[in-house]
């Protein structure tokens, strides 16, 4: 299954796709909201690890376009917001999950598997 991580922090994101890579899954990477825009409208992802705080358009601005034109690709925000309202609204736009950082990789991983068979009606990997 493909997933998409998009994150601005380099670090972070190699760590994000690496360990996601390791558990099985392709990876497209990008550190640009206007870039992960673009790859969630013209690729087909099981998953999608979205920044809410990134250059260019917002994780919050990507996930409304996705779902203004009908994607229901499985979404789970990654991100240093962690106010109720932010969590929130992030669920209510039609995220999948929210997961603050700093966070577990163990958790964000199955947050990750939860995500795919709720929205897409697969069983769950493993």
């Amino acid at each position: 299954m493909r997933i998409l991580v998009a994150e601005d922090h380099p670090t972070l994101a190699q760590s994000i796709a690496e360990g996601l890579r390791e558990d099985g899954y392709a990876v497209d990477l990008t550190m640009d909201g206007d870039e992960a825009l673009h790859f969630a409208t013209t690729n087909n992802y099981g998953c999608i690890v979205l920044d809410v705080m990134l250059p260019g358009k917002d994780g919050y601005a990507i996930l409304k376009a996705l779902r203004q034109h009908g994607a229901d690709t499985p979404v789970v925000f990654l991100t240093a917001r962690d106010s109720v309202d932010d969590r929130v609204r992030g669920l209510d736009m039609g995220a999948d999950d929210y997961v603050v950082k700093p966070f577990v990789w163990a958790e964000l991983l199955a947050r990750v598997r939860a995500a795919v068979p709720a929205r897409t009606g697969r069983s769950p990997r493993r």
